[in-house]
């Protein structure tokens, strides 16, 4: 029998557990992480199945309203602006179904979708968005560089809707180039040249009017900021599918969700290299599926977000319960990436079964945060990537972009487990910063094979780094081994 004292102790024990439970809870803590506290073999990819049940596409009424019956001509140069709204509402009103966009080339302005509408762009169909900036007026509610701000409106821009899809096998172009849209960047490879109107002026003035905390509909920018509008945007919506179509051209951003929940992004083909054309971008949303895409892009090719600086930390809502899989990745900045707009901080994200190389892709698996954005990333899951050649390294945590330690907050990054990844050629296998008052925690890398790795392991600031049978140049390596 136990003695009285060992009574006592297994009593204060099972308290403590307790306390422990229940203030996870109280702190939203996911379920699959509560159990593991009973069990520690529990696997936290059996969330995934749960995720996946929850996001399901909308269904629209099988009722189609083609844009020619209202007058769209698909000559690539009328501008089919109204005949597209009116078809929209017509619609919607109607009850919703599937705007039809049949073959053709249609140039238009900006789109808004409304609520049960269905897109739906025929194979051979495309739509051309204009390059004149005054199509995309008036100002509305948008988020640039996760900032709440007046701007113009994205190319295709929903507010505040449910149950909206753009879908079929034809194509949406924007139209940008270096001498269209780009150039507002001040790249000089691009277009631009000394002189010339860009975006750095606004950009800043917007940083300042967000740390101050201006109210957002005092923020006015559009005409004479140079902000570029991105190209997709559900805003404040749910229940949306995009599905099918190749994305070309984008401005910027390509499919940016903001504060959406139950969007599946799937089957779509984005090709941009123009500057900031991250491929897809959800921010600040809830139960996402990206699947089956692939990425040509001249930034990130898959950023989660969720808010820059104080807009981060004024609306407070992560990305979260977000699964990757099946995707191709070719040229970007990073492949898998999440930050830099990170403030309201993400969990809970799956990635598998992607394939990612080009000697013009950055990383495969990349973490950007700093002081200035802070922001709590946490439970990160990825396994079975196939990698052939990276320019930079294979795996980064990158505590020190942009602003870096300059900050009062700390940016937080723990719980991630990265398996079964295959590296055919990278500078580095692991390129992991965190900063001295920051350090990344927990970071389980196991089953990796990483072949001509031109660099050792850069590794600064981590605390909890531990590697289980993972190969460098083929020699297995410690977590304390910088080799």
């Amino acid at each position: 029998m136990k003695s009285r004292r060992d009574f006592l102790k297994l009593s204060l024990v099972s308290v403590s557990v307790l306390a422990t439970q229940q203030a996870l809870a109280q702190a939203h803590v996911p379920a699959w992480l509560l159990d593991s506290l009973n069990n520690a073999s529990a696997d936290p990819w059996l969330e995934m199945p749960k995720i996946l049940a929850r996001i399901k596409a909308p269904v629209f009424p099988n009722k189609d309203f083609d844009i020619t019956k209202f007058g769209a001509v698909g000559d690539g140069k009328t501008l089919n602006t109204e005949s597209i709204a009116k078809a929209i509402a017509t619609s919607n009103k109607a009850g919703g179904g599937r705007v039809i966009v049949p073959q053709g080339d249609f140039l238009t302005g900006a789109i808004h979708l409304k609520s049960n509408v269905n897109l739906h762009i025929l194979a051979g169909g495309t739509i051309k968005f204009s390059r004149d900036p005054k199509h995309y007026l008036p100002l509305v509610f948008t988020r640039w560089e996760g900032m709440e701000l007046m701007n113009y409106s994205p190319f295709l821009y929903a507010f505040e809707q449910e149950n909206i899809g753009i879908t079929g096998e034809g194509t949406i172009d924007g139209q940008s180039d270096c001498e269209h849209w780009w150039p507002w960047k001040g790249r000089t490879n691009c277009g631009w040249k000394e002189g010339d109107p860009n975006q750095a002026r606004a950009r800043k003035k917007l940083y300042e009017q967000v740390a101050a905390r201006v109210p957002v509909v005092e923020r006015i920018h559009g005409e004479g900021s140079f902000l570029r509008p991105q190209f997709l945007q559900p805003y404040r919506s749910k229940n949306i599918l995009i599905e099918g179509v190749t994305l070309r051209g984008s401005p910027m951003w390509q499919v940016h969700p903001v504060l959406c929940s139950n969007v599946t992004v799937r089957k779509l083909t984005i090709i941009a290299d123009g500057p900031n054309t991250d491929g897809c971008d959800p921010e600040s949303c809830n139960d996402v599926l990206i699947d089956d895409c692939f990425f040509d892009t001249g930034d990130d090719c898959i950023a989660i977000k969720a808010g820059r600086n104080e807009d981060g930390r004024r609306v407070p809502v992560p990305s979260q319960n977000i699964i990757i899989r099946n995707c191709h990745m070719k040229d970007g900045h990073g492949g898998i990436t999440i930050g830099s707009e990170i403030s309201g901080g993400v969990r809970n994200v799956f990635a598998e079964k992607c394939q990612l190389d080009s000697p013009r892709l950055d990383i495969a698996i990349r973490f950007k945060n700093n002081a200035l954005r802070g922001g709590l990333l946490e439970n990160i899951f990825v396994r079975d990537l196939k990698v052939g050649q990276v320019a930079q390294a294979a795996i980064a945590i990158d505590f020190l972009y942009e602003e870096a330690g300059n900050g009062p907050y700390k940016p937080v990054l723990r719980n991630v487990d990265i398996r079964n990844i295959t590296v055919e050629k990278a500078d580095y296998a692991m390129s992991l910063r965190g900063l001295p008052q920051a350090p990344a925690e927990d970071i389980h890398i196991k089953d990796c094979d990483f072949k001509n790795v031109a660099k050792p392991n850069l590794i600064e600031n981590v605390n909890g780094l531990k590697l289980v049978n993972v190969k460098v140049n083929g020699k297995v390596v410690e977590a304390n081994n910088r080799n």
